[in-house]
């Protein structure tokens, strides 16, 4: 009866308040599950931090340390990487439940289209975040060389542990951009030439986005980076060419068969 009198299953705005409070709830449980998680293994995640700056004090007799300016710093800074740790574990659920808030307005193919979105940015991500951690110790190292002979480095932990998650996020996130171009092709939104003519202003801003990820000197670390994001743009073209290539020949098949249904018809 109730499905009669709503054929369209349009929810009312307390329905869509209700949907999005649960959800929340959900989000938040997961986060703050992901945190207790990181909360016990704050020691390992610190350690793997401030590892770089022990091997440079250790191989090239750098004096450079991690310190805790207050008494309250260290308990602050085990709660950021406790809260840093359970968002990036969470991620997937927190994902989840947005895309399955927002995919009801979807037509089932685009919904369809967003949940591969979801699952094959997840990897993409861990991909850019993981290089950008084998990166990160070259970027300390040449970060603290332009400290003066005789000085020493005595480097404010929170800022550090903030410096590292900026890298790594920059560095996923960036991964994730040729992800989007395709999951937006998908949706008709851009097209497969498109993309492929904007090689010149693709270029420039993985250039500026290399530079902004990669805050060092050393300009092969920026080439680095720029090397897989541009083969990932092209991989990305090559898809969403497919991609409108079938689409055509699929909307092809189908005026041929409104045709000969009408044909039939009549």
């Amino acid at each position: 009866m109730a499905r009669s009198r709503n054929p369209e299953k349009k929810m009312k705005l307390s329905g869509h308040l209700r949907e999005f409070r649960n959800r929340l709830f959900k989000s938040a449980f997961a986060i703050v599950g992901g945190g207790i998680i990181g909360w016990i293994t704050f020691d390992q995640v610190f350690s793997a931090l401030q590892q770089p700056i022990i091997d440079l004090a250790r191989d090239e007799h750098v004096n450079a340390t991690i310190n805790f300016n207050s008494v309250v710093s260290a308990f602050d800074l085990h709660l950021q990487i406790a809260f840093f740790v359970g968002l990036f574990i969470s991620s997937p659920v927190w994902l989840y439940q947005v895309l399955a808030f927002i995919t009801p307005a979807l037509k089932k193919r685009e919904r369809r289209y967003t949940i591969g979105f979801l699952f094959l940015s997840s990897p993409v991500f861990l991909a850019g975040a993981w290089f950008g951690w084998w990166l990160f110790p070259e970027f300390i190292r040449s970060l603290l060389s332009f400290t003066p002979p005789g000085a020493a480095n005595v480097i404010n932990a929170a800022e550090y542990v903030l410096f590292a998650v900026r890298v790594l996020l920059v560095f996923g996130l960036a991964f994730v951009l040729p992800i989007i171009l395709v999951f937006l092709n998908a949706l008709g939104v851009i097209s497969g030439k498109t993309i492929l003519k904007g090689w010149r202003p693709a270029i420039f801003i993985i250039a500026v986005i290399g530079a902004i990820a990669t805050p060092v000197s050393d300009p092969m670390s920026m080439f680095l980076l720029m090397v897989p994001l541009t083969v990932l743009y092209f991989v990305a073209a090559a898809v969403a060419l497919a991609n409108d290539k079938r689409r055509a020949a699929r909307q092809k098949n189908e005026l041929v068969t409104d045709l000969l249904t009408d044909e039939v018809t009549e």
